[in-house]
């Protein structure tokens, strides 16, 4: 099985396509079965955000997953697969792991170095844990994405601007709007996590804050939070009417702003709409004194350039190195472990070989105790001796590509079984799984 990606992003797509693919936490869930169900593959991971929907997958064939995956991506967004395919990119074995180390840095964020990605990317292998669609393979290279992205924000700066999404479009709105955040009055629709922050950073900046949601017990708790005002998603257009600025990230399937409340305030209004799908209808922007900035808007500055806080690039460069080492003692490890099974059968080979011809000898020739426990020993010692070499090299070649290539060579010339190699290999796994003090099931008792 090999680690598969297919996704896209605001690198490879409009925010309109991003927008049509984008997933709710139930239809996450079942798009994580349903990959898991589809031939040849064995588990799965999906990495959803506003930025990104990408398709982890272990698979048996490259070409089979890729179209299993395709069909299943076009199926949940509604698409076309002649709609979808052009937006999407496909990584493979180390490059997928690769991808996901950066992706998990920051590097592939719509703000270089945001911080906020790798808690989504940790939110995504708890759910696919949850769910039990995370194999092995995928839950080591989950847990080696999150460990390089925390080495990236601790050992170099890429991090150090606090820019990310949220306060870049904070600084778009403050500049549509020609007034600093303090006194404004601004209207946080939603009380998510995106909300929870942006109530948060607002309050720093003494903005006057009103949180309004569909469920008025969480936009009440968010509010409690800053001690700011809360009230109800249906009082949005008279909250409409006092605001300077209105935030929205909610989340709901459909807009949440019309054209119609908008031109209801009858006031100039700055409308951040960081959610997909949309919050804020598209003509909206069209209202004169209206300004909507959403992440189409930003992802345009992000090409420009143009108020996007950029990290130095000698800490970008440390990052990539990061990314570089850790990927390099995975494979690396990954190659070691490949070839563990061969040695091991070889091993318990030559030691069949050893016993069979003690065996053959005792029946042939009388010998003591002490005669028998010399050569018991030196024939042990010829095998070890004649193994080390092969064995001590193929583990130092493992760590190389073609490490497979060394692996068979090995099992061809030792005419080793390739039943028994891959026995080794099963038990090798169970162990790997398993931990001290958890019950032994590999007999009857205790089982139910």
């Amino acid at each position: 099985m090999s680690v598969l990606v297919v996704g896209l992003s605001h690198k490879s797509a409009p925010v309109a396509a991003l927008e049509r693919a984008v997933l709710t936490p139930d239809a996450l869930v079942k798009l994580l079965h349903d990959v898991c169900r589809a031939d040849d593959v064995a588990s799965s991971l999906v990495v959803s955000t506003c930025n990104r929907v990408e398709v982890y997958a272990e698979v048996g064939a490259f070409h089979g997953g890729v179209a299993a995956i395709c069909e299943l991506l076009a199926r949940h967004s509604g698409m076309s697969q002649a709609d979808l395919t052009p937006h999407l990119y496909v990584h493979y074995e180390d490059r997928a792991a690769q991808h996901l180390l950066a992706v998990a840095c920051g590097l592939d964020s719509m703000v270089l170095g945001e911080s906020q990605i790798l808690g989504q990317v940790r939110a995504a292998l708890k759910v696919a844990r949850d769910q039990g669609t995370l194999g092995r393979s995928l839950s080591e290279l989950g847990s080696l994405a999150l460990r390089t992205g925390k080495r990236a924000h601790t050992e170099t700066g890429i991090g150090r601007t606090g820019a990310n999404l949220l306060s870049v479009g904070l600084d778009a709105a403050v500049a549509a709007a020609a007034k600093p955040l303090a006194g404004l009055n601004v209207l946080v629709v939603g009380a998510g996590s995106m909300s929870s922050l942006a109530v948060a950073t607002l309050a720093r900046a003494q903005a006057r804050v009103t949180v309004a949601n569909r469920t008025a017990s969480h936009a009440r708790r968010l509010a409690a939070t800053v001690a700011a005002q809360h009230a109800e998603i249906g009082q949005l257009p008279d909250l409409l009417r006092a605001a300077d600025l209105v935030v929205s990230c909610t989340g709901a399937p459909g807009h949440v702003i019309t054209a119609d409340m908008v031109k209801a305030t009858g006031r100039p209004i700055v409308l951040l709409d960081l959610a997909l799908p949309r919050d804020v209808a598209a003509d909206v922007a069209e209202l004169p004194g209206v300004t909507v900035i959403d992440l189409a808007t930003l992802a345009a500055d992000e090409t420009s350039q143009t108020g996007v806080p950029v990290p130095h690039e000698a800490d970008v460069a440390a990052v990539r190195r990061i990314v570089a080492e850790e990927l390099a003692a995975h494979l690396s490890a990954s190659r070691a472990a490949k070839v563990a099974p061969t040695v091991v059968a070889l091993r318990a080979k030559a030691d069949q070989v050893v016993e069979a011809e003690l065996s053959r000898l005792a029946g042939r020739i009388d010998l003591d105790a002490a005669a028998h426990a010399e050569i018991v020993k030196s024939m042990r010692r010829v095998a070890d001796k004649l193994l080390h070499a092969p064995t001590v090299r193929v583990k130092e070649l493992a760590g190389s590509p073609g490490a497979d290539s060394y692996d068979a060579a090995l099992r061809v010339l030792f005419d080793l079984d390739q039943a028994t190699v891959q026995s080794v290999a099963v038990a090798d796994a169970d162990l790997a799984d398993w931990q001290p003090g958890m019950p032994d099931t590999m007999g009857e008792e205790g089982t139910s």
